[in-house]
């Protein structure tokens, strides 16, 4: 069935319950004992891989080849771990808005691909469109099966008028047109699936990165993100044909969205592209390192504290989040 969410930054649970949907028993990863991600007064724990110079990852690196700094000051690396076979929770939303109508088969054959690949038995995952509303179209499942008959009902919506033809309404508090809630797209995923749960959690963007009239603001969406710990990985597949002489220009929120949590932006052309970069996103989740450190400044204050993590081979590049938000009384 599927649930729908209206515009606007709302709980999720409450839309599902206006719209009548059943309620629907939270799914369960096999009874262990898992680790938590999280930061908290005593320990702050960041999730990284490392490439070196021609993009490949490198996994074999141990606590002694990283250096953490914190607002400048370099902190003491107290834990380190491979992430290898931490559970993952994983977010898939996907543009729908009329823009992306002919990408839609392609994004739905390699999306089925990218979860049979990716999830293993603790795994978990859930699918989000996003058009002129935001869709639930599967909860949180491990299911095979589930989430590709979610797959299969991924609809281009065409009721919108395209971006080309939107008009901003005239007077002293103009509204935004409904176009792409992107941002709420992420802001709902982030707050209402991801902040609770544990372990490695990542949400895969495959849009055209264009928002429109969305409530929540993109530095907004970010900090939600980095709230909740969740790495964003975003695929930006537009239709050129679509756009045409109007030109494109949505590459730098959702490349700031993954910058700022960690992840980064793939951009690909057709469904082969996809599908390697589906490919490549499954192999860094699989290669992440965690780090772990008490930090100096103990101060439950809520500000954003800068992070720079580096190893010390001059050769090799980390993919990690900018910061964190420490925690407030």
């Amino acid at each position: 069935m599927k649930r729908h969410v209206r515009a606007g930054i709302v709980l999720l649970a409450a839309a599902l319950s206006r719209c009548g949907a059943p309620a629907q028993a939270p799914a369960q990863r096999p009874a262990e004992q898992t680790p938590t991600i999280r930061v908290d007064v005593d320990v702050v724990s960041v999730l990284c891989t490392v490439k070196d110079r021609k993009g490949r990852l490198i996994n074999t690196l141990d606590k002694n080849d990283f250096e953490i700094f914190e607002d400048g000051q370099k902190q003491q690396v107290r834990y380190f771990t491979r992430e290898t076979a931490l559970p993952l929770t994983i977010g898939l939303l996907v543009d729908t808005s009329v823009s992306q109508q002919r990408l839609v088969p392609a994004e739905r054959d390699a999306s089925e691909v990218f979860f049979r690949r990716v999830l293993g038995a603790k795994d978990l995952a859930f699918l989000i469109s996003f058009d002129t509303d935001v869709d639930l179209l599967q909860d949180l499942s491990g299911n095979q099966e589930l989430l590709r008959r979610a797959l299969d009902q991924l609809r281009v919506n065409t009721s919108g008028p395209p971006p080309s033809r939107v008009t901003i309404p005239q007077g002293p508090f103009p509204l935004p047109p409904r176009g792409t809630l992107l941002y709420d797209a992420v802001y709902l995923a982030a707050t209402e699936k991801l902040t609770a749960e544990v372990g490695r959690k990542t949400i895969v963007l495959i849009t055209d990165g264009q928002d429109q009239g969305s409530k929540t603001k993109l530095d907004q969406a970010v900090e939600t993100t980095q709230k909740a710990d969740v790495i964003i990985y975003g695929i930006l597949f537009y239709d050129r044909g679509f756009y045409g002489p109007l030109g494109y220009a949505g590459d730098g929120a959702l490349k700031k969205m993954a910058e700022e949590t960690g992840g980064r932006v793939f951009r690909v052309t057709h469904g082969k592209e996809l599908a390697v970069a589906f490919d490549e996103i499954s192999h860094e989740l699989r290669s992440q390192y965690s780090i772990g450190y008490t930090p100096g400044n103990t101060r439950r204050d809520g500000r954003f504290r800068p992070l720079k993590i580096r190893t010390v081979r001059d050769d090799l590049r980390v993919q990690a989040r900018k910061g964190y938000y420490a925690p407030a009384n």
